[in-house]
């Protein structure tokens, strides 16, 4: 999975929603390209209808994680018309795109992922504040989430900063909010500057939580965390105070640490900060595993698409390499804690999406998308909503039943 990179700058009175959005994922200069994916046919489910509570119970140990993409004639959750929240950058029908990459559901083996059932979702939550943390694929789930929601209520904008990085959401009816944390790297961060102009390289301390996030989780009841693509450019690292190396550099008396161990050590902080938070009580953490970019034929600023039209089978694509080991060391720190559940260590879950979207080279708006500020770049990068994003949340679904009572 390749990330690409964009400039954090805008003018924000003019550029708003759609071009923050490709600004918090794609970077410049990124050295990492993604391995093209075969082309593949197939087809066929039955329609997509709510069921009761009963007949949607998750069946315990199933591991949604692994399986395929199944044909499905359900249709759309939700579209345009009904999701009055639906961001225009993520609109990939309305700026033609072709409506096959719809009719395809994630299909685990051995086992069902329940279809997504909005009103039942609301009733778990209700009371509740749940806070998605991390960039722009971060937001992207959120989106389709306040999309899925919309076949019941439309949430009403509550709250947002003057950058849109921090913005929230009401379900009345629901006494529920939904909360946007934007954050590149999850760790303290800063930009270094070149004659006065930001550079997109930064100085990044992996062991030190940046509070501007984290500062917003008391009274948290759910947290979904992911971040990752920030980390595709030249950056250098810290620990303890001092210089430890870089990624993506080339420097003499310098080391090239890898993006894998500055994730890793990133997560490791974000999670532990989580787990001993004494503020957070009673917070359940979802973390939501890496997912790809699918540029071809070049990166983000140089030409790059991505114009697949059908999902990849398992045999077409590398469950290996840099996408997979950021995956892994995602899987591992959540894993570390869950085993090791220290006195008073706070909950935490997996979505892990990594293998389900490395096969969707085909979901993503590409061309079709409102980019009047930033012609002629394609976003592979994001998700088109409706799309094969809103299994991520059909998962958070299946998980917050599983773990409700």
């Amino acid at each position: 999975m390749s990330s690409r990179k964009t400039r954090s700058f805008f003018l924000w009175p003019l550029v708003a929603s759609a071009c923050f959005l490709l600004s918090v994922a794609f970077f410049p200069n990124n050295p990492y390209k993604v391995t093209p994916q075969k082309d593949l046919d197939q087809r066929e489910d039955p329609k997509q209808k709510l069921t009761s509570h009963n007949s949607t119970k998750v069946k315990m140990g199933c591991d949604f994680s692994k399986g395929k993409w199944v044909p499905d004639s359900g249709g759309p959750a939700y579209t345009n018309a009904t999701c009055r929240t639906l961001m225009e950058s993520k609109d990939c029908l309305k700026y033609g795109k072709d409506t096959d990459y719809l009719n395809w559901r994630w299909k685990p083996n051995g086992c069902e992922l329940p279809r997504f059932e909005a009103r039942m979702f609301l009733d778990i939550v209700r009371g509740k504040r749940m806070a998605f943390a991390g960039d722009s694929v971060a937001r992207n789930q959120l989106e389709s989430l306040l999309c899925l929601l919309s076949e019941v209520e439309t949430p009403l904008d509550v709250d947002k900063d003057a950058e849109d990085k921090f913005r929230t959401w009401y379900f009345k009816s629901y006494d529920f909010t939904i909360m946007k944390l934007w954050t590149r790297f999850l760790v303290e961060e800063t930009e270094r500057m070149i004659n006065g102009s930001a550079s997109g390289v930064f100085d990044l301390h992996l062991d030190r939580i940046n509070t501007k996030w984290t500062e917003k989780l008391p009274l948290i009841n759910y947290l979904v965390i992911s971040d990752s693509h920030w980390f595709f450019r030249k950056n250098y690292l810290y620990e303890g105070g001092k210089l430890i190396g870089c990624t993506f550099c080339s420097e003499a008396n310098l080391t090239d640490l890898g993006i894998n161990y500055a994730v890793q050590r990133a997560f490791r902080t974000a999670l532990k900060y989580l787990s001993k938070c004494e503020k957070c009580e009673g917070l359940l953490t979802f973390l939501r595993t890496f997912t790809p970019a699918h540029f071809e034929n070049g990166t983000w600023n140089s030409g790059g698409d991505c114009k697949r039209i059908r999902p990849a089978n398992e045999g077409d694509v590398s469950f290996s390499g840099t996408d997979w080991e950021l995956r892994n060391a995602q899987v591992e720190e959540v894993k570390k804690l869950q085993v090791e559940k220290p006195k008073g260590a706070k909950h935490f879950m997996l979505l892990d999406v990594t293998r389900a979207m490395t096969m969707r080279p085909d979901a993503h708006p590409g061309s079709h998308w409102n980019n009047k500020w930033m012609g002629g770049y394609n976003d592979c990068l994001h998700w088109c909503l409706p799309g094969p994003i809103d299994m991520w949340n059909e998962l958070l679904f299946a998980l917050l039943k599983e773990d409700t009572p």
